[in-house]
């Protein structure tokens, strides 16, 4: 018998509050680590959830005790029905935020306003135009940067997604460091992992280590940690003075399994335990049948790995025969 009180809680006692989910797979960029290069076959529209589905789910899911739920894509302002699903939303007892690339947010600014969003996380990887248009194949830099400004002015929480790539953008480290002097706005640095079509080459990848090093030679003593937050995936710090913060997500690494909470709803409606997992779950058919999804939910939730999909160590991680996993586009962030 399925024990409904504790559905969203796996073997080893990690209870997932925190539920992420994506509205499309569509993008209007391309960027490299995201995105194959020959591009993904998209879901059949009919096989991704209605506006009236992805609330109703979020529903079922905060029921049973999902307390925060992120907007994910491709790019989830892409949603012609985008104000729909975020004024249902926004009626449930959760905190809402968003993850985007920026590009059509003043569109929707006053969508976001009105919405109970609060915190939005913009990915820019790089602080120069023609950088920006060579990760994402498209020249758009300064509609982000004008929008994220945008965001900032408007009082939302603000934190910038950046994935750093060897020989790419780290030598903008402490150009983004330097962003946080004057603007409340978090910089999170993102270890660059593996997803189907994305070319990982351990070559490219700067570790949490090699980063808080060069950050640390930089800025020498000013460099303040902060407490970890409970279900942390960024380890966070600051410059004294600045206004702003930083912090370091390395899901390679030095990974954060053993206080995991997140579990990702794919926008064709199949529940992905986590982020490096090959499995997933259907949700949307069986919920379309009119059948109960809470034992489909919990049966997926038990089967949860301790790390990161089972890959206990940085040599299975390393072995790309280990990752026959979605690209990154069609997962959602």
């Amino acid at each position: 018998m399925t024990n409904e009180k504790n559905i969203l809680t796996d073997t080893f006692g990690r209870h997932h509050n925190y539920l992420r989910i994506s509205l499309t797979e569509k993008c209007n960029l391309r960027c490299t680590y995201c995105m194959p290069e020959s591009g993904v076959v998209l879901s059949p529209r009919h096989q991704i959830m209605n506006a009236k589905e992805v609330i109703e789910i979020a529903s079922l899911f905060v029921k049973h005790g999902v307390t925060k739920i992120r907007l994910t894509g491709g790019e989830p302002l892409l949603r012609k029905d985008f104000s729909e699903i975020v004024e249902g939303l926004s009626k449930l007892p959760v905190e809402l935020s968003m993850t985007t690339n920026a590009i059509l947010v003043d569109r929707h600014i006053e969508t976001l306003k009105t919405s109970s969003i609060k915190t939005i996380n913009v990915s820019l990887d790089t602080l120069h135009p023609e950088k920006f248009n060579t990760i994402t194949k498209r020249d758009q830099f300064k509609k982000a940067f004008d929008n994220i400004q945008l965001l900032l002015n408007e009082n939302f929480n603000v934190k910038l997604n950046v994935v750093l790539l060897k020989d790419f953008n780290d030598d903008e480290i402490i150009d983004f460091i330097e962003f946080t002097k004057r603007q409340r706005i978090a910089v999170r640095f993102i270890e660059f992992m593996p997803f189907d079509g994305n070319r990982w080459d351990k070559s490219k990848l700067v570790s949490y280590q090699e980063l808080l090093n060069q950050i640390e030679d930089y800025y020498l003593s000013s460099v303040i940690q902060l407490p970890n937050e409970e279900n942390f995936t960024a380890r966070n710090f600051k410059i004294e003075s600045y206004k702003g913060d930083f912090g370091i997500i390395s899901s390679v690494t030095n990974p954060f399994c053993d206080v995991c909470n997140r579990i990702r709803l794919t926008a064709n409606g199949k529940l992905k335990n986590c982020l490096f997992s090959t499995s997933e779950t259907d949700l949307l058919s069986s919920y379309r049948e009119g059948k109960s999804i809470e034992p489909i939910i919990q049966a997926a939730i038990l089967k949860k790995k301790a790390v990161r999909s089972g890959m206990t160590d940085l040599e299975d991680f390393e072995n790309l025969t280990n990752h026959n996993n979605r690209s990154m586009i069609t997962i959602g962030g």
